[in-house]
């Protein structure tokens, strides 16, 4: 018969038994897991968190050992029990920048907790007397909040539920709400909120979305938190990007060991966080955390120049037929566009900012997304767009319209994210698959548009009934921004030359074109 087959042999996985064999180059936590107890929850454990707040808290217990250990809680997918609950929370980090690569395993996780099927396992940490302090990346449509006026969304499908039913809530601003509940009746400690997701004064719409969740409890509540709870502000910054198998076969490959919660990021990083806390905090400013009176100036900076630049080069980037940032950062007419619209446009909107020469800022953060290393998918950086749009592109030109400067450049970036809606849908052969909440009202727009052009080939031709239509979602748009002549003129021509056949070639007409004569529709041909 068959010949006798080979033994399978398994690669043993990362867990608290495999750290003291570790190969040197890896390096490990410096303090004593087994003494870690929990004093932090945070709520989101993607790899972001992983790559940022997680690693501070590594190098801060390394420097001042105390009882910040973390507890990790995921309230959507994916589930943690499945990656770093098999671990012991145990992962490794991996910095990668060109042909370089760095391994870290992080120890700051102690516990992990899937809360998607009911809250309680969430509630039961975050009502805990042990927890003093609760960070969170749940992304912006996580705060169930209206983009345009940071206030709660009272139709949100979420919020609807979780005011008819608070003692078993879905959503963020009610889980926290209602754990702020049972802190009240029980033991009554102070805690801190800490948003640490890319919104301008995340800690003020966190703080209104749950206060206004609790303000129609009726019991009190309200009060308590104000009395209670602080809602610092902060501004995050370091590029991880999903990890791939890729990223998994390195570690296996290069190290020895299986890690099925891999992470993977640059080697920069920073965390600008308000001096606004009750009770105890963790002193992440003894390692490389900047504590402020004011986090405002470092993420207007950060947002509207770095993430500005992303959300640009990942909807162009798309529309050129490119698939990672750094790809689109290569192509000269697209580097010579996010170039210019920073320094024209963009930074004349910042408001200085302490010890940081916002030129070399851009510099930096260009060079920042050339990084061959990091293979961050334009549309994994487009999810969620409308949710982005504002903080990163519509307040700057709300800013520049103010004082009568140009937006040309700004309001091609818009037309992109558009353009990028807008060839998902229907009309357009479903051209990729996106994921915005705004997804479907869009393709019901372009959808209706096309019906009135008689076709998907003339859709195209009518970008100033499509531009209309998209403005008119008060949600996004600011009904006065979406009134404003300028703002509409320059985003129509610029929807009209990115659904043209070679939106690149209309890139590059704007970038050739004198500021005064932008304006100007540039012939088809182009």
């Amino acid at each position: 018969m068959g010949g006798r087959s080979e033994p399978v042999t398994v690669t043993e996985r990362l867990g608290p038994a495999r750290l003291g064999r570790l190969p040197p180059e890896v390096r490990r936590p410096a303090y004593d897991r087994a003494a870690l107890k929990p004093g932090i929850a945070h709520i989101g454990v993607g790899a972001f968190h992983r790559c940022h707040q997680a690693e501070y808290t590594d190098d801060l217990l390394a420097k001042n050992f105390d009882h910040w250990g973390l507890v990790g809680i995921n309230i959507r997918p994916p589930l943690l029990g499945q990656t770093l609950g098999q671990q012991d929370g145990l992962y490794t980090r991996l910095i990668r920048q060109n042909d370089e690569v760095e391994a870290r395993v992080i120890g700051s996780i102690v516990r992990v907790v899937d809360s998607q099927e009911s809250a309680a396992p969430a509630l039961e940490v975050l009502s805990s007397p042990d927890i003093e302090m609760v960070t969170m990346t749940v992304t912006e449509k996580g705060y169930c909040h209206i983009p345009s006026s940071g206030a709660l969304d009272l139709d949100h499908p979420d919020i609807v539920h979780d005011l008819a039913d608070p003692q078993a809530p879905r959503s963020v601003p009610g889980i926290l709400a209602r754990a702020l509940e049972l802190r009240m009746a029980s033991h009554g400690r102070p805690m801190t909120l800490l948003s640490c997701d890319n919104i301008p004064t995340n800690g003020i719409i966190l703080r209104n979305v749950v206060r206004a969740f609790a303000e129609r409890r009726g019991n009190g509540l309200a009060d308590w938190i104000a009395a209670n709870v602080a809602f610092p502000s902060a501004m995050v910054d370091r590029i991880a990007p999903a990890t791939t198998e890729a990223d998994v076969d390195t570690v296996e490959k290069r190290f020895g060991y299986r890690d099925s919660a891999v992470v993977v990021g640059e080697r920069f990083r920073q965390w600008v966080v308000e001096s606004r806390f009750a009770g105890r905090v963790p002193r992440w400013d003894r390692v490389g955390a900047t504590f402020v009176d004011d986090v405002t100036p470092f993420e207007h900076l950060k947002m509207r120049v770095l993430n500005g630049a992303q959300t640009t080069l990942c909807y162009l980037g798309v529309l050129g037929g490119f698939e990672h940032t750094s790809d689109a950062m290569a192509d000269p007419i697209l580097a010579n566009f996010v170039r210019r619209m920073l320094t024209e446009e963009t930074l004349p909107t910042l408001m200085p900012v302490p010890g940081i020469s916002p030129p070399a800022y851009v510099e930096q953060s260009l060079s920042r997304l050339t990084n061959t290393a990091i293979r961050h998918r334009n549309h994994q950086i487009a999810t969620d767009g409308s949710q982005k749009i504002v903080q990163r592109l519509l307040n700057p030109i709300r800013d520049r319209l103010a004082k009568d400067g140009s937006i040309t450049l700004l309001s091609v970036s818009v037309a992109g994210w558009m353009a990028y809606l807008i060839k998902a849908s229907a009309r357009f052969g479903r051209a990729w698959q996106v994921s915005d909440p705004f997804a479907e009202k869009i393709e019901l727009i372009a959808d209706r548009i096309g019906k009135n052009s008689k076709g998907a080939d003339r859709i195209g031709k009518n970008s100033k009934g499509l531009v209309e239509a998209i403005l008119a979602i008060d949600a996004i748009f600011h009904p006065a921004l979406a009134a404003d002549d300028a703002f509409r003129a320059n985003v129509t021509i610029a929807l009209d030359g990115l659904l043209s056949e070679d939106p690149i070639a209309f890139v590059r007409y704007v970038c050739s074109e004198p500021t005064d004569a932008r304006l100007k529709r540039p012939a088809r041909s182009a």
